[in-house]
């Protein structure tokens, strides 16, 4: 597992994540698990999703391999982690308690992917209310990987981003559209210079 970017999102969370989605290209060399609050009700977000993307986008299963080139979404009333089976990257699929009122929650999955894959993970927070995702994000950062924040003026609702960049040394704070060039040298396939 070269790289794993790891997305979290609320409210307003659909046109960031189309945005980013549709700016990747098909060959896109990293994995992609994103956690949108969905609750526990049915969802059509994959193929809302899968609309602007050229990479296929699913919900995930539990036990699966996690691919480069594949975004997997936590699927309604199931917290999604990442676990590190001697380097290859599998999905665990729990029915923890709610966190931040919800489940799935964004925490759970940053958590475990800095546990799991320490500098390789790339965190994204984007437009939500309230505060899931910042000990997530934390914890990232603390194992060495990068974190990435939406501008909250452009969230549609900015709570998470605003308690990301007060509590997390964050390295990117850019419009979902500026993600774009970053997350594609982050995995590999770009030539911007890192601070």
């Amino acid at each position: 597992m070269e790289t794993l970017i790891v997305m979290g999102a609320s409210v307003g969370g659909v046109a960031a994540l189309s945005t980013i989605f549709a700016a990747l290209p098909a060959s896109f060399p990293a994995a992609i698990l994103v956690v949108m609050h969905v609750g526990a009700r049915n969802s059509v977000l994959p193929e809302i999703l899968a609309k602007s993307s050229a990479l296929p986008v699913r919900f995930a299963a539990t036990g699966e391999a996690v691919r480069a080139g594949c975004i997997l979404l936590a699927p309604p009333d199931r917290h999604m982690l990442v676990a590190n089976l001697a380097g290859r990257a599998t999905v665990e699929l729990t029915c923890g308690a709610r966190e931040h009122h919800t489940r799935p929650a964004i925490d759970p999955l940053f958590r475990s992917a800095a546990a799991a894959f320490g500098p390789k993970v790339v965190g994204v927070i984007l437009s939500g209310y309230l505060d899931d995702g910042t000990t997530g994000l934390r914890a990232i950062k603390a194992r060495g990987g990068k974190a990435l924040v939406q501008e909250p003026q452009e969230a549609q609702a900015p709570s998470m981003p605003h308690s990301a960049l007060a509590h997390v040394d964050v390295d990117w704070r850019l419009p979902a559209a500026g993600m774009v060039p970053i997350l594609l040298a982050l995995a590999g396939t770009g030539r911007a210079a890192f601070a």
